[in-house]
């Protein structure tokens, strides 16, 4: 493309019609030509199959497994009968609208904390009258509710709290990790790197196992901490390791020039790290940043192997019941779309915000 001589800014690209653009994209060689009806064929083989079995066939009325078992698709029945255990776990049936009321306030303070206007100092005493809400709505014993314990807490808010609190502590432990690696303190240093090595030289699992089994052999007698908290200890843990490397690379991506003139300005370290460089660094790294938090997301199903009952679990929980036995398919199939709908949400705000600090210059 050339640059228009009066402006100085680049031409639009010539819109190409359906044809060219097929021709382009999918027909321009004959490994494309290939690959494209290969895709065609898998897509004519499986969409209308996977169709049929989703919607067209499948049971969404029927009061027994056994008038389900003879439908030829999927038997969404069984997810209409068990979908507040899935959702809640064993939370006590009929106070189960307070996790549901808690999810509800937890998802509408992250999508306030998204939108712009809502950036401003009270946005800090938002959260902090919503975590109010969910704690009381959890676990009860005051203003007439009745005390609910954590160890019957399940389902989606398990879910929803160990992400958020996992994501709000890990964010700033990571960057201060990230700033600690690059410093020029020997000891601070040194000290960050072991951290972030070991940390990332483990498995999510095994950080999940020592926190429920072997932390509690080292606390003084008559001192525990519940199982959720020590699972939420291990994900923050975890997941600070991983933003401290990210972060690490947006400094990195820096000039050395905006170090320079920053010193030149007379900024102290902490000044310029606040207003020059973080905001720079953080900018550049927010597609693997986002990934991170996806992941960090995804990885709290893994918490069923300690025990406590985040969405994985009570879908194990609810195919294990013996009348409904044999529909683990559309039990996964729904927790899975729970999932997706939240990584998509983050996915695209993380987009939208990468489109919004654009600022036309590229590397």
């Amino acid at each position: 493309m050339s640059a228009n001589p009066t402006t100085g800014m680049l031409a639009p690209r010539p819109v190409a019609n359906r044809l060219g653009w097929l021709k382009e994209n999918l027909f321009s060689s004959p490994l494309n030509v290939l690959l494209t009806v290969l895709v065609a064929w898998l897509l004519i083989m499986s969409v209308p199959a996977m169709l049929d079995w989703l919607f067209f066939d499948a049971d969404f009325t029927s009061d027994t497994a056994q008038e389900c078992r003879q439908a030829q698709g999927a038997c969404w029945a069984f997810v209409a009968e068990k979908h507040r255990l899935i959702l809640f776990g064993v939370y006590p049936y009929d106070e189960q609208w307070r996790p549901l009321l808690a999810s509800l306030i937890l998802i509408a303070a992250l999508v306030c904390s998204a939108i712009r206007y809502f950036w401003k100092p009270w946005l800090g005493l938002l959260w902090l009258a919503a975590l109010v809400s969910v704690a009381v709505l959890m676990w009860g014993g005051v203003l007439g509710l009745e005390y609910v314990e954590n160890d019957r807490w399940g389902g989606l808010p398990v879910t929803l709290i160990l992400s958020t609190f996992g994501i709000a502590f890990a964010f700033p432990f990571g960057v201060l990790l990230a700033l600690g690696r690059r410093s020029n303190m020997p000891a601070i240093k040194s000290l960050c790197i072991v951290y972030i090595e070991l940390i990332r030289g483990v498995p999510l699992i095994s950080l999940l196992f020592m926190s429920s089994v072997m932390l509690p052999l080292f606390l003084p007698e008559g001192f525990s901490i519940d199982k959720l908290l020590r699972a939420q200890i291990a994900i923050i843990l975890f997941a600070a390791a991983y933003i401290a490397e990210t972060v690490r690379g947006g400094l990195q991506a820096i000039p050395k020039g905006q170090y320079e003139g920053a010193d030149s300005l007379g900024l102290s370290y902490w000044q310029q790290t606040r207003l020059i460089i973080l905001p720079q660094a953080l900018k550049v790294v927010i597609p693997p940043l986002v990934g991170i938090f996806i992941a960090l997301f995804k990885d709290t199903s893994l918490v069923v192997i300690i025990g406590i009952f985040d969405l994985t679990q009570a879908a194990k929980a609810a195919i294990a019941d013996a009348a409904w036995r044999g529909f683990s398919v559309e039990a996964y199939v729904f927790i899975a779309v729970i999932y997706f709908i939240f990584c998509f949400a983050i996915s695209r705000y993380s987009q939208a915000l990468e489109k919004h600090l654009d600022t036309g210059y590229q590397r």
